[in-house]
């Protein structure tokens, strides 16, 4: 897909030119107002203060070069923003954008497909970079380095390699598990940014701006409350706070504190931000494995999810608030999460190994 990053959208809620008259027709204005939450320029893009430094950094002194600018790979828990950091990449520039996924490339004549059709200066984002197919990674090492990549023509000992050069351009990669790339591919990426977890006060302007666009009226205690269940990502706030807001308009009442409590406690949001997977999990191990430990496949056929699920979705956030540690032996809760769901753990219990990156 190549979008034209200057262009705007006739269909944003709020112009007076669009009428909506029928459902399909708000459908469609929801759609286009959730991608005007998206911050448009580095400026707009709240948190990650050390990366968007680097991002205006490295694009600033391309444009004085009048060159692309460096691959850039963007690394980091899901709902941080990568792909808005893409979106924004294109737009500072003034250059155009095309979208692909990882899942979405399992041939080396698919990437070939793409590569070609680039025009000058173009920025290629491909989401989930690390789930390409081999041969596809294996071509992108020679485009990256040398704008060209070979194509192979008959089969046999009549096989035949035809060069093809390709117009210069910027490949963004998105990745939440950088260290499934092969070294040879990450290397060739001229700059790496790792995006973290946002702090609260962060959450709280990205929510005020969201509440803005929305033309939501909300005071900023129920701002923080939002932000302190969140789980730190951009993405679940903005989720949240428009939850709040069909429940403030389906009881007409206002968005204030209460109707956070209220709408929340309705969806299954706690007070720190665990939802009823996240609960699940961590009673199956406190009541019915006693704290641990216990083996994610054991875990996952109790709760009835995939081990994929608890390993991606339910654990990075369990690890990160000291509910949980994964130890050699399975994963173990810890007495903080003993303290918060109100039960006493058993007598005498070992302290959980302590965590070292190669658990992670």
């Amino acid at each position: 897909m190549t979008t034209n990053p200057g262009a705007t959208n006739p269909g944003l809620a709020g112009d007076p030119g669009v009428e909506l008259t029928n459902p399909t027709l708000e459908g469609e204005a929801e759609l286009a107002f959730e991608g005007a939450l998206r911050p448009r320029s580095l400026g707009e893009f709240v948190g990650q203060h050390k990366v968007r430094g680097q991002l205006q950094l490295l694009l600033t002194a391309a444009t004085m070069q009048n060159r692309t600018p460096d691959h850039i790979l963007l690394a980091g828990p899901p709902g941080l923003g990568k792909t808005t950091l893409a979106m924004i990449i294109a737009y500072e520039g003034n250059r155009p954008l095309r979208m692909s996924s990882g899942p979405a490339i399992q041939h080396a004549g698919d990437l070939a497909a793409v590569l070609s059709s680039l025009v000058p200066g173009e920025v290629l984002f491909i989401d989930e970079i690390h789930r390409m197919a081999r041969s596809a990674e294996e071509m992108l090492y020679l485009a990256m380095e040398d704008f060209r990549i070979d194509i192979m023509v008959g089969k046999g000992a009549g096989a035949t390699s035809i060069p093809l050069d390709l117009a210069p351009f910027t490949l963004v990669g998105a990745t939440t598990r950088s260290g499934l790339l092969p070294n040879p591919l990450r290397d060739r990426f001229g700059f790496t940014a790792h995006l973290e977890f946002y702090a609260e006060s962060e959450l709280e302007q990205v929510l005020g701006r969201a509440a803005r666009l929305l033309d939501l009226p909300i005071d900023r205690e129920a701002l923080a409350e939002i932000a302190g269940r969140c789980r730190g990502t951009p993405r679940i706030a903005n989720r949240l706070l428009r939850r709040v807001r069909d429940y403030a308009l389906v009881h007409g009442g206002d968005a204030d504190l209460a109707a956070v409590h209220a709408a929340l406690e309705l969806y299954d949001v706690d007070a720190i931000g665990l939802d009823r997977l996240d609960r699940e999990v961590m009673q199956i191990i406190l009541t019915r494995f006693g704290g641990g430990p216990v083996g994610l496949n054991t875990l996952a056929v109790s709760v009835g999810e995939e081990s994929e699920t608890i390993e991606a979705v339910v654990e990075p956030f369990l690890v990160r608030i000291g509910f949980l540690t994964r130890t050699p032996r399975g994963r173990v809760a810890t007495p903080a999460a003993w303290r918060h769901f109100g039960l006493v753990g058993p007598q005498g219990a070992a302290p959980p190994v302590a965590l070292t990156l190669d658990d992670l």
